[in-house]
């Protein structure tokens, strides 16, 4: 069902972007590089790229001619476009700059010397992310992983390439909804549509309600 799926697919692909995203965001914060600009660029260009674009270069990457696909498909037995996987991977790509964005805004109001105080008294690496930085991003961790989900949820022209439009299998709610209108059947796309307006608003109303818990307003 491509409810089920779309909230599968956007729930991995959201802890997965988060992950990815925070961790790159955290490290680049913290180093300097000759050519930092550069791969920053490189790592928020999903956000700016037409999503044709980037499934058209998903497929290149993950299809079968390429050693990834391969190794893929070795490790898996089957081949990795047109399968659920290929869906994930779709979304991650798509919302990666999103949390990189938000995460790294967050861990760069971080006050350094808070931080450095930490070390001062003994503190690892570890014990400072978790205790000083990590509570002091938390808002920006909120809005990262909200931005993620719904863009995962939302995800279609990298999906429809590399995933395609299999029902039962990689079915999502957008590609639904374009298979809907496209057969004239505008009640199931209504219904979809309805949905996904559904779920990104509860998104919303559960971001906006923790803002307020945190601020009192």
């Amino acid at each position: 069902m491509p409810v089920w799926l779309s909230l599968k697919t956007s729930l991995l692909s959201s802890i997965l972007a988060f992950i990815l995203g925070t961790a790159a965001a955290r490290w680049m914060s913290r180093r300097m590089f000759p050519g930092k600009a550069m791969v920053e660029t490189f790592l928020i260009l999903p956000l700016v790229l037409p999503p044709t674009v980037i499934g058209f270069i998903l497929l290149v990457v993950l299809g079968r001619n390429s050693w990834v696909g391969r190794l893929a498909e070795w490790l898996f037995a089957q081949p990795i476009i047109f399968s659920w996987g290929a869906a994930v991977i779709a979304a991650v790509v798509v919302s990666f700059p999103l949390v990189y964005q938000s995460m790294r805004a967050g861990f760069d109001s971080v006050d350094r010397e808070l931080e450095d105080s930490a070390r001062s008294q003994g503190a690892g690496e570890w014990q400072v992310l978790r205790w000083i930085t990590l509570p002091l991003v938390s808002r920006s961790a909120m809005a990262a992983y909200i931005l993620a989900f719904a863009r995962g949820l939302g995800e279609f022209g990298a999906t429809w390439m590399v995933a395609g439009n299999i029902p039962g299998k990689t079915q999502t709610l957008p590609t639904a909804i374009y298979v809907a209108v496209s057969n004239g059947d505008h009640r199931l796309a209504w219904t979809w549509t309805a949905v996904i307006i559904l779920f990104s608003w509860l998104l919303l109303a559960a971001a906006g309600s923790g803002r307020r818990e945190r601020t009192g307003r």
